[in-house]
């Protein structure tokens, strides 16, 4: 189920983009500002609305360390700002000043790319803030840009109606004509990649003015060249479909369109799961966040409405709370994240309500518990009793043996050292490891893959912040 959590309605004019980070949520519109809510309750910050753009804003988009915010506008200009203080960093001038119409940064944060209404586009590295490289298309204009989750190419869509994929080095990898009658209006790739022995293989949606929403496969073959297949269309909406988002499990798609509504797919089968009709005119954005399962949709009615996806299906973890359940007296919550409060109520199950308070007045919680000793028992906590001691130890090393009895999901262990991750990343060959250890097999084991032995495309490591929820969620509710 999806339901609204909240509207906001601060912009006074169309509102066209929208952009989450880990923890904020950043909206644009004609009104020439951009504006920044706090995820956790979706209050604006202090410092917002941003205004320096002297035209309307069409787009705008976090780094992926989310300290800063990039946007473009009419005015022919990107702006980067600090998410900090919300003070301009650096203002780019797009070459030939022509109206900036989309811009994206790459995942590794190392480039940016621009396009404008003359269908020019400039690779800026984004670090420095200096201009790489340009290219251009004739006779169109720019309207949607997605890099690859390796970042080392990127995709853009024009009025036009075709795709064009290119490197980094301004190369045209691929074009794909007409991929939507009458003009493509965004794209986006997805968040993983497949691999095998013999190809590399991404996917991206886009949408256009033909009412479509279509999922595209793009191979890069052993030979190095690249070919570009329709996998399916998605027909769900009547008018034309402005925008639409990938979860970043990649498991489900949102789009929004003309006809004011909102849908959400099953990204790996096209099956429609929602339809929603909250917005009173054109849907013209769309975007997931990266760490709870929340989902933002902007109109031409110049609100954005927040949508929560309850069942779980995004793949996505949020923060809710749980009731502590037992089994036997113990918390089926993994030892090491119990809380002070766990601690107590463990306490008092295992017959040792004499210790409450002193655990309680030095705060001890799951992970304090688990590193207990004779030694601090007796110095810090002040146990006197030897045999009191020796019984809170015993009871503590039956914790850890349940713990190590437990199965753990195949999917929630690093491939390389068979543990549950804790900081699970995305390597170029699509599967997800421990950062420590991938980087130690990266630094030893000449760039290949532990999964398929080929080599990485990127030593780029993404951090996979659905998994690490998700590996959260089954903690919490063992």
């Amino acid at each position: 189920m999806v339901s609204l959590v909240c509207t906001l309605q601060d912009h006074l004019d169309d509102v066209n983009w929208c952009s989450f980070s880990a923890k904020l949520l950043a909206t644009c519109s004609g009104d020439k500002t951009l504006r920044l809510y706090n995820c956790s309750d979706f209050s604006e910050l202090p410092f917002s609305p941003l205004t320096g753009h002297g035209y309307g804003v069409h787009c705008c988009c976090f780094s992926s360390c989310g300290q800063f915010l990039a946007s473009c506008s009419t005015d022919a200009t990107v702006v980067v700002w600090s998410t900090v203080s919300g003070e301009i960093e650096t203002v780019l001038e797009h070459p030939g000043r022509s109206p900036v119409r989309i811009c994206a940064l790459s995942p590794d944060c190392a480039n940016l790319v621009s396009g404008a209404s003359d269908g020019s586009l400039a690779l800026w590295d984004f670090p420095s803030k200096k201009l790489q490289r340009t290219g251009a298309v004739e006779d169109t204009t720019m309207v949607a840009c997605s890099f690859s989750p390796c970042s080392q190419m990127f995709m853009t869509g024009s009025t036009y109606g075709d795709l064009r994929l290119w490197d980094l080095d301004m190369n045209q990898l691929h074009a794909q004509k007409n991929a939507h009658d009458l003009g493509v209006t965004c794209c986006v790739f997805a968040p993983t990649i497949l691999s095998d022995s013999n190809m590399v293989e991404f996917h991206l949606a886009s949408c256009g003015q033909d009412s479509h929403v279509k999922i595209w496969t793009i191979s890069k073959l052993i030979s190095g060249g690249y070919k570009m297949q329709l996998l399916r269309k998605l027909t769900a909406q009547s008018a034309p479909v402005l925008s639409c988002a990938y979860s970043f499990d990649g498991q489900l798609l949102v789009s929004g369109s003309v006809d004011k509504t909102v849908t959400v797919y099953d990204a790996k089968n096209g099956t429609l799961l929602y339809t929603l009709n909250q917005h009173d005119r054109y849907v013209t954005a769309c975007a997931f966040s990266p760490s709870a399962p929340l989902i933002a949709t902007g109109s031409m009615d110049k609100s954005v409405n927040i949508w929560k996806v309850e069942d779980g299906c995004s793949g996505h973890g949020g923060n809710p709370t749980f009731e502590r359940t037992t089994s036997a007296g113990r918390s089926k919550l993994l030892v090491g994240d119990w809380s002070e409060e766990d601690v107590s109520v463990w306490l008092l199950d295992e017959g040792l309500e004499v210790l409450v308070d002193a655990f309680r007045s030095n705060n001890i919680d799951g992970t304090e518990l688990l590193n207990l000793t004779k030694e601090t028992l007796a110095s810090e906590l002040h146990i006197e009793s030897v045999g009191l001691r020796g019984r809170v130890l015993r009871k503590v090393e039956e914790l850890k043996n349940e713990s190590l009895c437990t199965g753990v999901p195949d999917e929630f262990l690093c491939p390389i050292t068979r543990e549950l991750m804790k900081e699970p990343v995305i390597a170029a060959d699509g599967y997800s490891y421990e950062r420590e250890a991938i980087e130690s097999w990266i630094n030893t084991k000449n760039r290949s893959s532990p999964m398929t032995n080929l080599p990485l495309l990127t030593t780029l490591l993404t951090p996979n912040h659905t998994l690490k929820m998700a590996i959260g969620r089954w903690k919490t509710s063992r």
